[in-house]
């Protein structure tokens, strides 16, 4: 048995939002045929990114991934403020 987990995350850059995060498991088969289900719905959205990622769990893929969670707009200003008040 794998210790790899599935998880599929949608994330809408122009809302800046997560729309779904699915956790498939073991079950590869199943994590697949739901991403390209999330492919065709979102086909003609090129401001959707669908992701599929293999992890050993969620909070690896929060740190690995970690935009689709916080949101691109919301993690770049929260860096910049970091930086400016750290110096």
């Amino acid at each position: 048995m794998s210790g790899i987990k599935h998880f599929l995350l949608v994330f809408d850059h122009a809302k800046d939002e997560l729309l779904e995060q699915l956790d498939f498991g073991d079950d590869a088969e199943r994590a697949v045929e739901e991403y390209a289900v999330r492919e065709a719905k979102y086909r003609d959205s090129s401001a959707v990114d669908i992701v599929l990622v293999g992890s050993d769990s969620i909070e690896t893929v929060k740190v690995t991934h970690s935009t689709y969670f916080e949101g691109f707009n919301r993690g770049s200003r929260n860096r910049i403020l970091d930086k400016l008040l750290s110096n």
